[in-house]
């Protein structure tokens, strides 16, 4: 029988998934004094710099140091005071550490498992409030306002559970404490003690202070071989996922007979043709029509709910002011945290682009470069053709009078200015080079008379800088407009045969909202045409990956759908209901509403999810564009049916949704300078606040090619906003842990970069030696959130209960 595992004096079960170093005895256990004493300078529980090796051998483990870390002086600038103080902070750590492990704040919930977070939380100077009445509202407000908020919270979990998209594991275990949270895509802390260990070794980073008393032969011989056979980790910064040397190998799935049937809009799938004839297909859930726009109403009813506004404008004013006054009680202490971790700060910490579009991932010098680059070495490349008449590179440049010396930044007129704001279609006129709808189809598009040549080119030289930066990763958005069944085909050869691929890379699918052009220029005749055409080849490759074999091996690295266009176009009606007409009945054309579309492409996305799902395929995530401008219930529609949205804007004029997208933790992807040209002064912009009342944000580029200036157009909107808002650095390393967790990257791939258990709750799933967050802020956010959604479940439940003794 195993002995027990020890964890800052509490024993637990060495089944737990914890990761440490392993010991072999008979039993003695070293004292956890002992183990805290070996810790030096960093308060987070997973820093260890005590010696950690094998039985019988004297190799050490990479991360260890030979003396004690010693925080480096400080700025000479500063205060001698201040300088004593933190000196103070660092040294005292040890000593708040072993007296200072207490529980969060008062009001814990009744929800089972909150002690793993307990047992990690560092000392801090916490804000919290006593007495009876703390919510500052009548308590018939409350009690409404609690209702209403848990029948949302409701809502967006059952719409996320139907599309295999993720929920807030927090907010469902207050929705279902009895229930053992799942989350999709096996995205589980670890288990396996040697895989931990192996990640141990690869990432020369911390151990919780744990102890297994006891562990076979057999299993630490296991190990120490899988340690010495390994050569795929660098030791020196083993946060870095091991590079796919062959990435387009596809895993092979037997080809099936499933048959695929329109059904008013929505895709049904039937097993095989009898299934068919019997009208018995799959039981995948998605929401009908009438279920959807009920639920639309009552979230739109609840936004204009006057109390309801009330509360939530009240519990976001207190969450502001809140984070105030744990940044002026809490900031040296954060930024001692940082700086005793050895070999981590801004620079090199993962970040994520998650919203950035590939047409124009590049900045305007790079471009003029290349476009220069190409015109000097293919100048007698065919790369249009116009009916029987076709032109070289050279050729199209000579009708237009230009030579490569002409060429200058200025000429390319490819960046916003002040003529773009508010005016959508300038701005999409700057996709065009030098105002050629030429040069944009021979540069940038996939599908074009040289097949994407270019394009892959210039996309490959933006993917070589995001590895040689090796922090920086981008997820690029190529476009699938509608138009034709063969698009996939065509942008899967130019994904495969140009082999655009790049571990920092993922991509995401925009489709436009162009069906009024389409139909104007009869290219298409109704709006089922588009579905058809966006997913039915998902939904046949799906079952024969025989039948689209590019398709099948570029899908790998698709993690989801975006749906982008001009939001500030007027909609006769931004609702719909059962009577609008359905997709082969819409012939207008007008173009259909922005709800019009998330609902079609949701609907579809849902059962094609549950058909991957079974073949044992990746899934797919919804992550528009919305709330950039127009009506606010775009944001409803982002708040039911996706799971991470991008700009977010409008969530500043409606308190009840940006409520609920803090208590939901949805991702908000914001990109300050592309607002800044388009529809928002950068002053003006909400991240600050956003990010301040614990909404879940990242900063992105939206478009270098028009905003950006520099190589690294990400480091530039990291800098332009920590000069404007004054952002300190605990607050860019949580701007930048926010981006890899909303992120479409591998679950084994952020284990690396945010440690092996990430997804646990509160401080338990941060390593500050990954991460460079201190667990100080972590736990500040994950105890401010226990709050916010114990306070409005103790008053829902409260309620209930008074009316079962009013019944009874």
């Amino acid at each position: 029988m195993s002995n027990p595992v020890v964890l800052n004096g509490h024993a637990k079960s060495n089944t737990l998934s914890l990761y440490g170093s392993f010991t072999e005895g008979d039993g003695d256990v070293e004292s956890p004094n002992k183990l805290l004493e070996q810790r030096r300078g960093n308060e987070s529980p997973s820093s260890f710099t005590g010696n950690s090796q094998f039985p019988e051998t004297e190799s050490e483990l990479p991360n260890e140091i030979s003396a004690p870390y010693e925080v480096p002086q400080f700025p000479i600038e500063q205060i001698e005071k201040k300088l004593q103080i933190q000196r103070q902070l660092n040294t005292k750590v040890l000593e708040d550490r072993r007296t200072h492990y207490e529980p969060s704040v008062g009001g814990v919930p009744e929800v089972e498992d909150l002690d793993e977070h307990d047992l990690y939380v560092p000392h801090f100077q916490r804000v919290s409030i006593s007495g009876e009445d703390t919510s500052g509202v009548p308590l018939e407000d409350l009690e409404r306002a609690a209702k209403l908020l848990i029948q949302a919270l409701e809502i967006r979990k059952r719409y996320m559970k139907m599309s295999f998209q993720t929920f807030s594991s927090t907010a469902a275990r207050f929705l279902d404490p009895d229930k053992e949270q799942q989350q999709h895509d096996d995205k589980q802390t670890i288990e396996d003690e040697e895989y931990v260990e192996l990640l141990n070794r690869a990432a020369r980073t911390s151990f919780d202070d744990v102890i297994f008393t006891s562990l076979a032969r057999e299993s630490m011989d296991n190990i120490k071989k899988m340690l010495e056979s390994d050569m795929s980790f660098d030791p020196e910064h083993g946060i870095h996922h091991p590079p796919t040397t062959k990435p387009w190998e596809a895993p092979e799935i037997p080809d099936t007979e499933e048959v695929f049937v329109n059904n008013g809009g929505v895709y049904n799938v039937y097993p095989n043709e009898e299934a068919l004839k019997n009208n018995a297909p799959c039981n995948y859930q998605y929401p009908n029509v009438i279920q959807f726009t009920s639920d639309f109403y009552v979230m739109c009813n609840m936004i204009a709910d006057g109390p309801l506004k009330s509360f939530c404008y009240r519990r976001l004013s207190y969450l502001s002011s809140k984070f105030q006054l744990h940044v002026l009680l809490n900031e040296l202490r954060e930024l001692a945290s940082q700086k005793a971790v050895p070999h981590r700060d801004f620079y090199n910490i993962r970040k994520v682009d998650t919203h950035i579009h590939a047409a124009s991932c590049m900045n305007q010098k790079h471009l003029l470069r290349f476009i220069k680059k190409t015109l000097k070495n293919n100048a007698d490349e065919v790369v249009t053709a116009a009916g029987a008449n076709s032109m070289t590179l050279k050729e199209v440049f000579q009708s237009m009078n230009l030579t490569p010396f002409d060429l200058t930044v200025d000429m390319l007129d490819v960046h916003a200015d002040r003529n773009t704001f508010h005016r959508f279609d300038k701005f999409n006129a700057k996709y065009n080079p030098i105002g050629e709808s030429r040069l944009r189809e021979v540069f940038l598009k996939t599908d074009n008379y040289i097949k994407g040549k270019y394009f892959a080119s210039i996309i490959k030289e933006v993917c070589s800088d995001l590895e040689e930066s090796k922090y920086q990763n981008a997820e690029l958005r190529l476009s699938i407009y509608g138009k034709s069944k063969d698009e996939w085909d065509k942008l899967a050869a130019w994904a495969i045969d140009s082999n655009v691929y790049s571990d920092n890379v993922r991509w995401l699918i925009q489709t436009p909202r162009l069906f009024d052009i389409f139909k104007l220029n009869k290219v298409l005749t109704n709006f089922q045409q588009v579905i058809d055409n966006i997913f039915l080849p998902l939904f046949e490759v799906t079952a024969k990956p025989s039948s689209h074999p590019n398709l099948h091996k570029f899908l790998q690295y698709v993690i989801g759908f975006d749906s982008v266009d001009d939001e500030s176009k007027p909609e006769k009606n931004p609702l719909f209901d059962k009577d609008t007409p359905k997709p082969e009945e819409w012939r207008d054309d007008e173009n259909p509403n922005y709800a019009y579309y998330m609902y079609y492409m949701y609907a579809n996305l849902a059962v094609l999810n549950h058909f991957r799902a079974e073949k044992g395929l990746p899934t797919f995530v919804l992550r528009p564009h919305c709330g950039e401008a127009g009506p606010v219930q775009h944001l409803v529609c982002g708040y039911m049916l996706s799971e991470n949205i991008s700009h977010g804007l409008l969530l500043r004029k409606v308190p009840v949704l940006q409520y609920l997208y803090y208590l939901a933790q949805i991702g908000i992807a914001m990109s300050p300078l592309s607002n800044n040209s388009l529809f928002l002064n950068y002053h003006r912009n909400p991240l600050p606040e956003y990010l301040a009342r614990g909404l879940v944000v990242s900063l992105s580029t939206d478009d270098p090619l028009q905003f950006h200036f520099t190589k690294e157009p990400l480091m530039e909107e990291y800098s332009i906003a920590a000069q404007v808002w004054k952002l300190s650095s605990c607050d860019m390393c949580e701007l930048a842990r926010n981006s890899v967790l909303m992120s479409g990257f591998p679950h084994k791939t952020k284990q690396y970069w945010l440690g092996p258990n990430y997804t646990k709750e509160g401080v338990a799933g941060n390593d500050i030696a990954r991460t460079n967050v201190p667990d100080i802020r972590v736990a500040f956010r994950y105890e401010t959130l226990i709050d916010e959604l114990s306070n409005i479940f103790k008053n829902f439940k409260l309620e209930m209960e008074y009316r079962d003794q009013q019944q009874k």
